[in-house]
């Protein structure tokens, strides 16, 4: 296994104030597998990829990452993982070039001898290697901190929520690479509080208050989802939302795009819905059944 973790915790604060950021985690991640990390800010994303990459030490538990405990392995695991932080942390007054060759000479190698490994996405920032980091855009900036993390060709790849804040085309591009650099055998951990982007792992890991709540592949995680979804719009939403919760056919209703999905309780009568709905004044309405998504199976997660 690439990352073995066992028990982890994290703390944080006094006696008197503490807060449980990590709560005995416990997962594998497979060689070569893209593994994500999937939940809203505060879950505790962060501060399990810190105690991974040894930026942060456990309060308990163990973890292994390419086969070096994060305690007493510290230096070796630094060397061979690469680590893209949440927020851009690059030197914004130096150029491109001058930050990847900084990063390149504290592991001992050049941009040259690693080259093939970051040109698919060093040739997109290339033109502009003589701009300082602080002046590039927010999907350039993207591109110029994984690059500087693959410099040194690590065995395990960290990308906390690298995709937070960028556009949707810049996105795109991303789990594109992603998927590049799969296939040359390195394996990624990856954090996201974006549920669409689970369907882009192999398998994910849905994160809720420090805890693990599942994991699976994204077929395993929306296979386990039994109830019925109906997806229900009409013209006044907020009305709508009430009325569903309100309903003795109905077990949860949530917000879901463009419509409400509606999580039906057993023998549910989908005409008797559809009839106090319009009695109660909703217009426009709009009823079909939908496919569970991983969003819809963290929000059962939460409520369980």
């Amino acid at each position: 296994m690439a990352v073995e973790v066992h028990n982890l915790v994290k703390n944080y604060g006094t006696k008197k104030a503490i807060v449980n950021a990590v709560k005995g985690i416990s997962f594998e991640v497979a060689r070569g597998e893209l593994f994500g990390i999937i939940g809203p800010d505060g879950a505790g994303k962060t501060s399990l990829f810190r105690m991974l990459t040894t930026l942060l030490l456990p309060d308990a538990g163990a973890a292994t990452v390419d086969g070096s405990d994060i305690v007493k392995d510290y230096k070796a695991i630094r060397n061979k993982v690469g680590y893209m932080p949440g927020r851009f942390s690059l030197y914004q007054d130096l150029t491109v070039e001058e930050n990847m060759n900084f990063f390149a000479t504290i592991f001992n190698t050049s941009i040259e001898e690693n080259y093939d490994l970051v040109k698919d996405i060093y040739v997109q920032i290339e033109p502009f290697k003589k701009r300082k980091a602080g002046k590039l855009s927010g999907g350039m900036k993207q591109k110029l901190a994984l690059s500087c993390a693959l410099i040194h060709r690590p065995v395990v790849l960290f990308l906390d929520e690298p995709t937070t804040g960028v556009d949707a085309v810049s996105r795109k591009e991303f789990w594109e690479m992603l998927k590049r650099l799969k296939q040359q055998g390195i394996t990624i951990l990856v954090s996201t509080p974006y549920m669409d982007e689970a369907g882009l792992c192999d398998r994910v890991g849905l994160m809720q208050d420090g805890k693990l709540l599942s994991v699976g592949t994204p077929k395993e995680i929306t296979g386990a989802f039994k109830e019925t979804i109906l997806a229900v719009k009409a013209g006044n939403m907020y009305q709508l939302l009430n009325d569903l919760n309100a309903s003795g056919e109905v077990k949860d209703a949530y917000s879901f795009g463009e419509y409400h999905h509606a999580v039906m309780k057993e023998n549910y009568n989908q005409q008797a819905l559809q009839e106090y709905l319009e009695d109660k004044g909703n217009r426009q309405l709009v009823i079909q059944q939908a496919q569970p998504t991983v969003e819809d199976s963290f929000m059962q997660l939460m409520k369980q």
